[in-house]
């Protein structure tokens, strides 16, 4: 699941015209960075849900690329990720779900995570949590871990907290915890709802690659610095439109 929804309010007036979720990281929308590195992994079944800009986004999505291999659903209304999870329940049924916020910039060995998840977690955890060191620990959600690495406490973007490893918002959930959902369909807010309730049964692994919110401007063009990505074939129609887009241009300029 790519959450890809957002307003990216915090990057206007860059997103007045163009979704946060298409904005060009070293050239490449994010959200095609998100997708090529799941496809690596063999995924085939994912799962994308937009709101902010529709028509944008299903005409990036609406190419060969990802025919077959990529499904949309458009929320009328925002859900927020517990109830967007909810609201699909059906896709992700009998399976482990690998739960994506696509607003970030990630880069790592997410065949390690992977690995990590479902053969080296302690016994009892039912999902993992991406963690990564933050030289801005207030800005974030920082975690406090055990002696086997699992959530004790959280601390949710508090002045001064105990360390500065960070909630990465990336996460694979196991079928019992999407189960545990399914009875509570109350509720919509993952991080304040759902993950309190799992302390103690949170597994973490540690993203040593690259990690970045792009939210803002200065964020985002410090992301055009932190990846490249080797050039590709010959371009479809898509990417031919996307590079004469004036935010293309404006970013690369920046890079």
């Amino acid at each position: 699941m790519v959450l890809a929804a957002g307003l990216g309010t915090r990057l206007r007036p860059l997103t007045d015209e163009w979704p946060k979720c298409l904005m060009p990281v070293s050239g490449k929308p994010l959200l095609e960075i998100w997708l090529d590195q799941i496809f690596a992994l063999g995924i085939e079944d994912v799962l994308v849900n937009v709101h902010y800009l529709p028509e944008k986004v299903f005409d990036f999505l609406n190419r060969p690329k990802f025919q077959g291999r990529v499904e949309s659903v458009f929320e009328p209304r925002l859900l927020g990720t517990a109830g967007t999870l909810l609201e699909n329940y059906n896709f992700f049924k009998g399976n482990t779900t690998l739960l994506i916020h696509g607003d970030n910039l990630c880069v790592c060995d997410f065949a390690a995570f992977i690995k990590y998840h479902f053969e080296e977690r302690p016994a009892g955890s039912l999902l993992t949590m991406m963690t990564f060191r933050t030289e801005t620990p207030e800005t974030c959600g920082i975690v406090e871990l055990d002696e086997r690495s699992v959530v004790r406490n959280f601390h949710e973007k508090v002045r001064n907290p105990p360390g500065n490893l960070a909630n990465a918002a990336i996460y694979l959930l196991s079928p019992e915890l999407l189960e545990w959902l399914h009875a509570r369909p109350e509720i919509h807010d993952f991080s304040n709802q759902v993950l309190p309730e799992f302390l103690g049964k949170i597994a973490t692994w540690e993203n040593k690659g690259v990690m970045r919110d792009i939210g803002n401007q200065e964020s985002l063009v410090k992301a055009q610095r932190e990846v490249r990505f080797s050039e590709e074939g010959e371009m479809d129609e898509w990417q031919s439109k996307f590079r004469s887009n004036p935010i293309y241009e404006l970013l690369s300029s920046r890079a």
